[in-house]
């Protein structure tokens, strides 16, 4: 599985910079650039020092969405509290969940967000899983090269040499999923159900590959009957 960093409209070069020192200490390489062109700056460079290929090589687009056209599976960062959105993994969880992922998924996203303003709710709604780095201030702040390091210190395992996988991994099943889900909504005539559509979307970042194979012969069983 190939995690990929993606920065949505950072303002600062510095801070750019920092986050790319920071994936490169941690064994990551994939940074994607949302709606900035901080990167290309000469301070982004200085700062980020002997990881200046990962600047070099950082793929930029025009949005969030653009950005995760390729991406089986989003996390996305947050330090707010967002009522709508139920499941919520700290940095340690989410190693697990991604431990299990990418055994059956081939390109993972780890979104941050504006250094002032964090993500928007329609660019967390994109997101399978919100995360954030708990903490003890009455008002939460992390210089995003400082969170991108506190994630990618947590995540660094995931580097790690390991045995061979006995699932292959196949990308689009979570995206299969969602459409399916969609689409049966429809048939019952529930997709009005806003409340029922967001717990079934932001439920499935947190299924297990057995789970969703599982959960693929319910939808299909179902459509059958449907169809007759």
């Amino acid at each position: 599985m190939q995690l990929h960093i993606i920065l949505v409209s950072p303002a600062r070069p510095e801070n750019v910079g920092a986050a790319a020192r920071a994936m490169k200490t941690m064994g990551f390489a994939s940074l994607r650039i949302v709606g900035s062109q901080a990167h290309l700056q000469p301070e982004a460079g200085w700062v980020a020092h002997a990881s200046n290929e990962i600047l070099h090589n950082a793929l930029h687009f025009t949005t969030l969405e653009e950005a995760l056209a390729d991406i089986d599976f989003t996390v996305a960062t947050t330090a707010r509290s967002r009522a709508r959105f139920h499941y919520y993994c700290t940095p340690v969880e989410l190693l697990g969940q991604l431990e299990e992922k990418r055994q059956w998924v081939n390109n993972a996203a780890l979104v941050f967000g504006r250094e002032d303003s964090g993500l928007t709710n329609e660019e967390l709604a994109l997101a399978d899983v919100l995360t954030g780095v708990p903490m003890m201030a009455d008002y939460p702040s992390l210089n995003l090269g400082q969170a991108v390091m506190v994630f990618c210190y947590q995540l660094a395992s995931l580097n790690q040499v390991t045995a061979e996988l006995p699932v292959e991994a196949q990308a689009g099943q979570l995206t299969a999923l969602r459409s399916r889900i969609d689409r049966l909504l429809v048939d019952v005539e529930a997709a009005d159900d806003q409340k029922l559509s967001d717990w079934l979307h932001q439920r499935l970042g947190l299924l297990q590959q057995r789970d969703a194979a599982m959960l693929h012969t319910l939808l299909h069983d179902i459509e059958k009957k449907l169809a007759k």
